[in-house]
């Protein structure tokens, strides 16, 4: 069956038997009826989608159907007799699209104010609809409320546009259409540039992406409000009903109606099933529904990428198109509305390109099939001439329909390398025109592995955006770091890419950092081979090659490194800034780190990662600045570490008798995991505390978190019951560093942040609270251990991650380190805690990294006399870690 062409419904005949309304009025039970027959004639309906008939076909269906039900029921209450009221569809309705889930928007058209004979007539109307299920969205108005209401409100003059008559009057409803039309109010121009200011406030509202998480297809970037959008346009100045009015006004080619017509039954089926599955009006992609549409739309699951990701790619790319072609149209409306009638201000640039109204343009329509590489060349002339307002539209559509010029020859000439490092060398524009050679299609001919990235998702809660939005993002980052007036919000950032001495290379880095995503294996390493390809191939010299490849290999090292690793320990920092190599290396790894991080979620980096980031950055430079191969004694460097505390606790003024009696109960391995700026502030609290048993509870603000100091007896289950607590409190763990006295005193520290917000605690009265809270846990933790536990978020629910422990050989045999990998969820840690005591293993450090869904988190350990697990023990610890993780609570 042919698609159907956008606003427009397929013709429909009474394939599903509708029922015949008038004999079911006339029952003693007929709402009960009437809702039974609405009901079984929703589930024909749907029975037919799945068997794959067109959603274009079935939303009219439906809309005949409800059709023949009002009039029924309006001439049932005897509201046709009345001679000076109409019933009128609007929106959604009033174009006969009605999805499963579609409001039924009705308006009650007068000529006057209704009676108080009308108003009951028309109350038991309405009220019948509630009865039968129907739930119907209404207005009641003259002909004058409907030209002040639409006057004063845009979407209200859209709304009465797309009205359509059900009964009534036709001299009152067209009077109301002409009141309300384009020469009365709202002219053409006037409604163009109110509902482009409404579609940008719309798109803001989704950050002006459509490559979200959970997408919403109707109001989201290139949904279908999109398409909507240029169709209330055409309707407005050109009376159409059909998209055939911009062919024949050359505004859309016979290509672009193909894909607008392609994109809307695309979404259009997408959203009829999504109404289905949902069981209710839905226009959001939501994780509870992304598998399962998948699967009922016919994707399968593949070796390399699962089916949600085929559907989920399917979407963003058709979105993309839809967005495309509206900013072509919508440009194009802007220019006819605005510099119609105008004589046009044409300033030449070169034999290729002008300016036209503050738009660039090609001279004439040959440019680019005479020289291909006017393609990249137009980029260039941008970045070159910031005061141009962008691209004409008809330029735009040239650059697309002539992107099949970028083929192998032209890949291959040394005259694009040259363009494409210029473009990327320029002091200006480099992310922004990288965007706008993604949206007109240059990127991915020039660049055939961008393609394959293109639209591609990741099924988790950890990559909010598709990978070349991802990737864009992470230029665009790269880029804000050479800007001065970004100082306040990138300072270390911007010192360091002044060190950089050819930012193009970071650039590039940037651009195929995870082109190698999707394709199965390790991307990073395939990247990097990608990486040196691309670089050899545009002739870059053998360092710079070099430099690109291993920051593509290498882009995930610092992040793993800060978060998985303690980064206080100097064999960490050694063996980090040996795989560095270079303060070179280092400057471009960590601005490439920090880029990617915030392009990776907006709720992913804090404060607390840009410490842990700048931290590892700064004692890596310091060992590189003296030799990544200098190594210091642990008795040494502990001995030092306490000299230096000893000094500024003194100058404090403490007593250094007491601060000896309590060290002397303070090991090496203390002093070798903490700073002396960290040790003077535990060290001044214990000695203010004077109680007998202490359970000492301090917090303080650290850069980027907040750090609880508990010092108490130790107990079983004290860790359990301290995580236990901050999770009832709604607070995330960050860092545990966990430490016993040989007297069997626990001196524990730990990061926290607000689970809601990432920020650090910050208000007194919630410190009180932790406090509160804690001190009673430290005397009874076995008890506190299974505090109550929030419950988990919606979106955490559709991810089953099974439990996998692992421990990675160390070269260090004094503790056993573990990963566990598990899914993210409320009271983790502290059933992690549980089992460590249940199996009679002591925690010295843990360190948390929570990527979306997933939880990957490293635990130092020791048995219960100090040493290493043995391999029974690991065995052991495994087997009752995933029987407890992996037991639904």
């Amino acid at each position: 069956m042919a698609a159907a062409e956008p606003g427009q419904v397929v013709a429909t005949e009474n394939v599903c038997n509708d029922p015949d309304f008038v004999c079911l009025l006339t029952t003693d039970d007929a709402p009960t009826r009437i809702r039974v027959a609405l009901l079984t004639a929703e589930k024909a309906r749907a029975a037919r989608f799945w068997a794959d008939i067109s959603a274009h076909r079935l939303v009219g269906e439906r809309a005949v159907l409800v059709d023949q039900l009002l009039i029924s029921l309006w001439a049932h209450f005897e509201l046709s007799q009345e001679g000076h009221i109409a019933l009128v569809a609007v929106g959604g309705y009033g174009r006969k699209e009605l999805h499963p889930g579609s409001d039924i928007d009705l308006m009650i058209l007068l000529t006057e104010v209704p009676g108080a004979h009308q108003s009951e007539k028309i109350q038991q109307f309405l009220t019948f609809l509630w009865d039968v299920g129907l739930e119907p969205g209404y207005s009641v108005r003259t002909v004058a409320d409907c030209v002040k209401e639409a006057t004063r409100d845009i979407t209200v003059a859209t709304s009465l546009m797309e009205s359509r008559l059900l009964t009534g009057p036709a001299g009152l409803f067209h009077e109301m259409r002409h009141c309300t039309g384009r020469n009365a109010i709202w002219d053409s121009a006037a409604f163009f540039s109110a509902k482009s200011e409404e579609q940008v406030a719309r798109h803001h509202k989704f950050h002006n992406t459509a490559y979200n998480l959970e997408p919403n297809i109707k109001e989201g970037p290139g949904g279908l409000r999109d398409i909507q959008m240029i169709g209330w346009v055409v309707k407005r100045h050109f009376y159409a009903d059909s998209y055939s009015e911009l062919l024949s006004r050359g505004f859309l080619t016979e290509p672009e109606y193909d894909d607008l017509v392609a994109g809307q039954n695309f979404l259009w089926r997408i959203r009829f099933a999504l109404h289905l599955v949902a069981g209710r009006r839905e226009d959001r992609l939501l994780f509870d529904y992304q598998r399962e549409l998948a699967t009922r739309l016919g994707y399968r699951d593949s070796p390399e990428r699962l089916a949600v990701e085929q559907f989920m790619q399917d979407y963003f790319r058709t979105v993309r198109e839809l967005r495309c072609l509206n900013e072509v149209l919508l440009a194009l409306f802007r220019e006819f509305f605005l510099h119609g009638s105008e004589d046009a201000e044409v300033i030449p640039i070169n034999k290729r390109f002008q300016v036209r109204n503050g738009l660039l343009e090609v001279v004439d329509e040959a440019v680019f099939r005479r020289r291909p590489l006017a393609l990249l060349e137009m980029f260039l002339v941008l970045q070159s001439h910031p005061g141009m307002k962008g691209v004409h539209p008809e330029t735009i559509r040239l650059v697309r329909d002539h992107c099949h010029l970028i083929d192998g020859s032209f890949r291959d000439d040394p005259k694009a390398h040259s363009l494409f490092l210029r473009i990327v060398r320029q002091k200006r524009g480099v992310a922004h025109g990288f965007r706008r050679m993604h949206r007109y299609g240059v990127l991915s001919a020039y660049l055939p592995v961008f393609a394959r990235i293109v639209g591609q998702m990741q099924y988790d809660l950890f990559h909010a955006y598709t990978v070349d939005d991802h990737t864009l993002g992470v230029v665009r980052n790269l880029r804000e770091f050479s800007q001065a007036h970004r100082h306040l919000e990138f300072p270390h950032c911007l010192e360091v890419f002044k060190r950089i001495r050819h930012p193009e290379l970071l650039y590039l880095a940037g651009l195929l950092h995870d082109i190698a995503k999707g394709r199965g294996g390790h991307h990073a390493q395939l990247g990097a081979v990608e990486a040196r390809h691309f670089c050899e191939h545009h002739g870059l010299a053998d360092e710079d090659v070099d430099l690109v490849s291993w920051l593509v290999r290498h882009h995930l090292l610092m992040s793993m490194t800060a978060q998985k690793q303690d980064i206080g320990d100097p064999d960490v920092v050694r063996r980090f800034s040996t795989e560095m190599g270079s303060r070179s290396r280092l400057d471009h790894l960590y601005l490439l780190t920090v880029a990617d991080i915030r392009a990776t979620n907006p709720d992913l980096w804090n404060g607390w990662k840009e410490t842990l980031l700048k931290d590892l950055y700064e004692a890596a430079a310091a060992n590189l600045e003296c030799g990544s191969q200098v190594y210091v004694k642990p008795a040494e460097l502990a001995a030092s570490t306490r000299r230096r505390a000893r000094e500024l606790l003194l100058q404090k003024g403490c007593d250094e008798a007491a601060i000896e009696t309590l060290w002397q109960d303070f090991g090496n391995d203390y002093f070798l995991r903490t700073v002396p700026e960290d040790i003077v502030w535990q060290t001044r609290a214990i000695l203010k505390n004077d109680e007998v048993e202490p359970r000492l509870v301090k917090l303080r603000q650290i850069r980027g978190g907040t750090e609880v100091f508990v010092y108490t007896r130790d107990r079983d289950y004290l860790f359990a019951a301290t995580t236990a607590i901050f999770n009832a409190l709604e607070l995330n763990v960050l860092v545990a560093n966990i430490y016993t006295t040989p007297t069997g005193m626990s001196v524990n520290t730990y990061i926290v942040l607000e689970a809601a917000s990432g920020a650090p605690v910050s208000d007194a009265h919630r410190k009180a609270r932790i406090r509160g809270r804690l001190r009673p846990a430290l005397a009874r933790p076995q008890e506190m251990a299974n505090a109550e536990m929030r419950m988990p978020q919606r979106r955490h629910r559709h991810f089953l991650i099974p439990t996998a422990v692992y421990f990675p050989p160390e070269e260090e045999l004094s503790a056993t380190r573990m990963e566990v990998v598990s899914a993210d969820r409320p009271g983790l840690l502290s059933r992690i805690g549980r089992v460590l005591v249940e199996n009679r293993i002591h925690l010295k450090t843990a360190r948390i990294a929570t990527l979306g869904e997933r939880a990957e988190d490293y635990f130092l350990l020791v048995d219960e006399v100090g040493g290493p697990l043995g391999e029974v023990a690991q065995a052991e610890l495994r087997e009752h870690l995933v029987a407890e993780l992996d037991t639904p609570r």
